[in-house]
Protein backbone atom coordinates (compact mmCIF):
# COMPACT_ATOMS: atom_id res chain seq x y z
CA UNK A 1 0.00 0.00 0.00
CA UNK A 2 1.02 3.51 -0.98
CA UNK A 3 2.32 5.67 2.39
CA UNK A 4 -0.24 8.36 3.13
CA UNK A 5 -0.09 9.14 6.76
CA UNK A 6 2.52 11.79 5.75
CA UNK A 7 -1.05 13.56 5.68
CA UNK A 8 -2.53 13.08 8.59
CA UNK A 9 -1.05 16.82 9.40
CA UNK A 10 -2.08 18.83 6.38
CA UNK A 11 -5.18 20.53 6.36
CA UNK A 12 -8.17 20.21 3.80
CA UNK A 13 -7.94 23.91 3.29
CA UNK A 14 -4.39 23.58 2.58
CA UNK A 15 -4.99 20.75 -0.18
CA UNK A 16 -8.27 22.96 -1.61
CA UNK A 17 -5.83 25.66 -2.70
CA UNK A 18 -3.40 23.57 -4.13
CA UNK A 19 -6.14 21.13 -5.82
CA UNK A 20 -9.06 23.56 -6.62
CA UNK A 21 -12.86 23.00 -5.95
CA UNK A 22 -13.47 19.42 -8.07
CA UNK A 23 -11.82 17.57 -5.64
CA UNK A 24 -13.26 19.06 -2.92
CA UNK A 25 -16.45 16.86 -2.16
CA UNK A 26 -19.75 18.68 -1.86
CA UNK A 27 -20.68 20.58 1.83
CA UNK A 28 -23.88 17.46 2.12
CA UNK A 29 -20.52 14.72 3.14
CA UNK A 30 -19.51 16.04 6.17
CA UNK A 31 -18.48 14.62 9.84
CA UNK A 32 -21.46 12.88 11.84
CA UNK A 33 -20.03 14.04 15.17
CA UNK A 34 -17.17 15.82 16.25
CA UNK A 35 -14.81 16.93 16.87
CA UNK A 36 -13.24 14.12 14.87
CA UNK A 37 -9.72 13.62 13.99
CA UNK A 38 -8.32 14.30 10.98
CA UNK A 39 -8.72 11.25 8.50
CA UNK A 40 -6.02 10.30 5.83
CA UNK A 41 -5.38 7.25 3.97
CA UNK A 42 -5.64 5.32 0.61
CA UNK A 43 -9.17 4.98 -0.36
CA UNK A 44 -10.49 1.70 -0.98
CA UNK A 45 -13.65 1.99 -3.11
CA UNK A 46 -16.61 0.81 -3.05
CA UNK A 47 -20.05 0.73 -5.27
CA UNK A 48 -23.86 0.36 -3.51
CA UNK A 49 -27.02 0.38 -5.68
CA UNK A 50 -30.08 2.22 -4.00
CA UNK A 51 -30.93 0.40 -0.97
CA UNK A 52 -28.67 -2.32 -0.61
CA UNK A 53 -25.43 -2.29 1.63
CA UNK A 54 -23.99 -5.47 0.54
CA UNK A 55 -20.67 -4.35 -0.48
CA UNK A 56 -19.80 -1.97 2.17
CA UNK A 57 -20.35 -4.40 4.57
CA UNK A 58 -17.75 -6.90 2.29
CA UNK A 59 -15.33 -4.26 1.97
CA UNK A 60 -14.71 -3.69 6.05
CA UNK A 61 -13.42 -7.56 5.83
CA UNK A 62 -11.20 -6.76 2.82
CA UNK A 63 -9.86 -3.56 3.02
CA UNK A 64 -6.15 -3.02 3.85
CA UNK A 65 -5.77 -1.62 7.75
CA UNK A 66 -5.22 2.08 6.91
CA UNK A 67 -7.87 2.79 4.63
CA UNK A 68 -10.60 4.97 4.16
CA UNK A 69 -13.53 3.37 2.47
CA UNK A 70 -15.70 5.97 -0.10
CA UNK A 71 -18.80 4.33 -0.81
CA UNK A 72 -20.56 6.18 -3.70
CA UNK A 73 -24.78 5.47 -3.26
CA UNK A 74 -26.54 8.80 -3.66
CA UNK A 75 -29.30 6.49 -1.23
CA UNK A 76 -30.99 8.63 1.31
CA UNK A 77 -33.92 6.27 2.00
CA UNK A 78 -31.84 3.60 3.87
CA UNK A 79 -28.63 3.52 5.91
CA UNK A 80 -25.23 1.86 4.58
CA UNK A 81 -23.87 0.84 8.14
CA UNK A 82 -24.27 0.27 11.70
CA UNK A 83 -22.69 0.42 14.85
CA UNK A 84 -20.86 -3.42 14.19
CA UNK A 85 -20.44 -2.26 10.84
CA UNK A 86 -18.38 0.51 12.27
CA UNK A 87 -16.70 -1.04 15.14
CA UNK A 88 -15.75 -4.00 12.73
CA UNK A 89 -14.20 -1.74 10.66
CA UNK A 90 -12.29 -0.01 13.43
CA UNK A 91 -11.25 -3.37 14.84
CA UNK A 92 -9.40 -4.10 11.86
CA UNK A 93 -8.24 -0.53 11.49
CA UNK A 94 -9.87 1.56 9.04
CA UNK A 95 -9.29 4.89 9.18
CA UNK A 96 -12.54 5.73 8.56
CA UNK A 97 -15.69 5.79 6.02
CA UNK A 98 -16.64 9.10 3.55
CA UNK A 99 -19.98 7.74 2.54
CA UNK A 100 -22.43 9.52 -0.21
CA UNK A 101 -25.31 7.65 1.79
CA UNK A 102 -26.65 7.48 5.29
CA UNK A 103 -25.75 5.35 8.41
CA UNK A 104 -27.50 4.64 11.82
CA UNK A 105 -26.81 3.91 15.31
CA UNK A 106 -24.72 7.53 15.67
CA UNK A 107 -24.55 7.38 19.13
CA UNK A 108 -22.57 4.08 19.38
CA UNK A 109 -20.58 5.15 16.57
CA UNK A 110 -20.08 8.68 18.25
CA UNK A 111 -19.01 6.55 21.82
CA UNK A 112 -16.33 4.94 19.70
CA UNK A 113 -14.84 7.21 18.34
CA UNK A 114 -15.17 6.29 14.80
CA UNK A 115 -15.02 8.71 12.00
CA UNK A 116 -17.93 8.46 9.63
CA UNK A 117 -18.43 11.15 7.07
CA UNK A 118 -21.68 11.00 5.52
CA UNK A 119 -24.99 12.63 4.19
CA UNK A 120 -26.78 12.09 7.80
CA UNK A 121 -28.63 9.52 9.75
CA UNK A 122 -31.38 7.37 9.03
CA UNK A 123 -32.73 4.19 11.24
CA UNK A 124 -33.71 1.73 8.54
CA UNK A 125 -30.89 -0.42 7.16
CA UNK A 126 -30.88 -1.68 3.61
CA UNK A 127 -30.74 -4.99 2.13
CA UNK A 128 -27.78 -7.25 0.98
CA UNK A 129 -28.59 -8.97 -2.33
CA UNK A 130 -26.39 -6.94 -4.99
CA UNK A 131 -22.96 -8.32 -5.57
CA UNK A 132 -20.98 -6.01 -7.13
CA UNK A 133 -16.88 -5.18 -7.75
CA UNK A 134 -14.44 -4.04 -5.42
CA UNK A 135 -11.86 -1.18 -5.87
CA UNK A 136 -13.21 0.77 -9.29
CA UNK A 137 -13.61 3.62 -9.98
CA UNK A 138 -16.94 5.61 -7.96
CA UNK A 139 -17.59 8.92 -7.20
CA UNK A 140 -18.55 10.87 -3.93
CA UNK A 141 -20.00 14.08 -3.26
CA UNK A 142 -19.58 14.95 -6.62
CA UNK A 143 -15.55 14.02 -7.00
CA UNK A 144 -14.63 10.96 -8.90
CA UNK A 145 -12.00 8.97 -6.81
CA UNK A 146 -9.87 5.84 -7.75
CA UNK A 147 -8.79 3.28 -5.19
CA UNK A 148 -5.47 4.61 -3.81
CA UNK A 149 -6.40 7.91 -4.09
CA UNK A 150 -5.59 9.60 -1.19
CA UNK A 151 -8.49 10.85 0.97
CA UNK A 152 -8.06 13.50 3.80
CA UNK A 153 -11.43 14.47 5.53
CA UNK A 154 -11.93 16.86 8.97
CA UNK A 155 -14.09 19.11 10.39
CA UNK A 156 -13.60 21.60 7.17
CA UNK A 157 -14.62 18.17 4.24
CA UNK A 158 -13.50 15.91 2.21
CA UNK A 159 -10.30 16.00 -0.53
CA UNK A 160 -9.36 13.65 -2.70
CA UNK A 161 -5.63 13.23 -3.98
CA UNK A 162 -5.37 11.98 -7.37
CA UNK A 163 -2.67 8.89 -6.35
CA UNK A 164 -0.57 10.17 -9.66
CA UNK A 165 -0.02 13.64 -7.95
CA UNK A 166 0.21 12.38 -4.64
CA UNK A 167 4.41 13.59 -3.96
CA UNK A 168 3.82 16.67 -6.07
CA UNK A 169 0.75 17.89 -3.80
CA UNK A 170 2.48 17.38 -0.23
CA UNK A 171 5.48 19.27 -1.34
CA UNK A 172 3.40 21.85 -2.36
CA UNK A 173 1.36 22.04 1.54
CA UNK A 174 4.21 21.33 3.41
CA UNK A 175 5.70 24.00 1.49
CA UNK A 176 2.96 26.62 2.02
CA UNK A 177 2.00 25.50 5.45
CA UNK A 178 5.80 26.74 5.79
CA UNK A 179 5.42 29.39 4.49
CA UNK A 180 2.54 30.56 5.93
CA UNK A 181 3.84 29.78 9.42
CA UNK A 182 6.75 31.88 8.89
CA UNK A 183 4.55 35.01 8.27
CA UNK A 184 3.23 37.31 10.94
CA UNK A 185 -0.30 38.25 10.69
CA UNK A 186 1.22 42.42 10.41
CA UNK A 187 2.49 41.03 7.36
CA UNK A 188 0.01 39.17 5.53
CA UNK A 189 -2.39 42.00 6.63
CA UNK A 190 -0.16 44.40 5.13
CA UNK A 191 0.42 42.22 2.02
CA UNK A 192 -3.61 41.31 1.61
CA UNK A 193 -4.32 44.83 1.87
CA UNK A 194 -2.21 46.02 -0.73
CA UNK A 195 -3.03 43.06 -3.04
CA UNK A 196 -7.51 44.25 -2.57
CA UNK A 197 -6.55 47.66 -3.31
CA UNK A 198 -4.21 47.03 -6.41
CA UNK A 199 -7.09 44.51 -7.27
CA UNK A 200 -10.35 47.29 -6.52
CA UNK A 201 -7.75 50.00 -8.48
CA UNK A 202 -7.75 47.76 -11.17
CA UNK A 203 -11.58 47.44 -11.33
CA UNK A 204 -12.47 51.23 -11.21
CA UNK A 205 -12.98 51.60 -7.97
CA UNK A 206 -11.86 54.70 -6.09
CA UNK A 207 -13.49 55.26 -2.41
Amino acid sequence: MIETTEFADIPTTTLADLLGRDQVMDIGIRQLWGPVPRVAGPAFTVRCPPGDNLMLHAAIHRAPAGSVIVVESGDLDYALAGGNVCAVAQRRGIAGFVLDGLIRDLAEVREAGFPVFARGVIPIPGAKRAVAPLGGRVRCGGVPVEAGDVMVADEEGVVSVPAARRSDILAAARAKLAKEAAESLDAWEAAHRARIDELLAEGGFEG
